[in-house]
């Protein structure tokens, strides 16, 4: 597997790692295109944005381009559902950000997207596929920023801030065309995991 790093803004660290040679085949950009997704996200929701301790905390997410059989792992694993999805997120417990060394980099979670699942939907909406990755890593760092659609109230505000921000992008609304209750929204998962001893390598 390939690794890649880093970022923008300056506080932030996206890693992106490359779980499927699928992805390049179809979207050679796929992890630039990832990459520039969650950094569009983190800076967006400026009030919901994250308490951190001080200017210089550095902010990690971690991005898995995933095959369908990989996240259908985790799904199992840590959502207790046995089938593929298209992305998964896993926002980092607020209690396990608050014991973290200091001057480590703040971990805010991560997001696993699956390539089948993807290239399919993107397919059967008339999307690219870089318009989709985008608009699901966008949803993903969303949920790990506490945003959800359990209730109808949270999903129009969750939709309507994913539309401003791949609106920056220059990517059209992903729900024009797309009920609320369509695959892209409804098999988005948000599971919590613990991480031991709050480390994570580093590249």
């Amino acid at each position: 597997m390939k690794r890649g790093i880093k970022t923008s803004p300056d506080f932030l660290d996206i890693h992106v790692t490359l779980g499927s040679k699928s992805w390049t085949r179809k979207l050679r950009s796929a992890a630039a295109c990832a990459r520039r997704a969650a950094a569009a996200a983190m800076e967006a929701p400026k009030g919901k944005l994250l308490h951190r301790s001080s200017a210089s905390t550095k902010v990690e997410i971690s991005i898995l381009l995933a095959t369908d059989q990989a996240v259908r792992r985790l799904n199992a694993s840590f959502c207790g559902i046995n089938k593929a999805t298209n992305v998964l997120a896993f926002p980092v417990a607020s209690e396990d950000r608050s014991v973290q060394p200091i001057g480590t980099p703040l971990l805010l979670g991560d997001i696993a997207i699956a390539f089948g699942t993807t290239d399919r939907e993107a397919r059967n909406e008339g999307k690219t596929i870089a318009a989709h990755l985008s608009h699901l890593v966008v949803h993903g760092v969303l949920h790990l920023l506490g945003y959800d659609h359990q209730s109808e109230c949270e999903a129009i505000k969750m939709e309507h801030l994913e539309t401003k921000i791949l609106e920056g992008l220059n990517i059209a609304d992903p729900y024009s065309a797309t009920p609320r209750n369509s695959d892209t929204s409804s098999k988005v998962k948000k599971c919590f995991r613990k991480y031991p001893n709050q480390t994570r390598s580093q590249s």
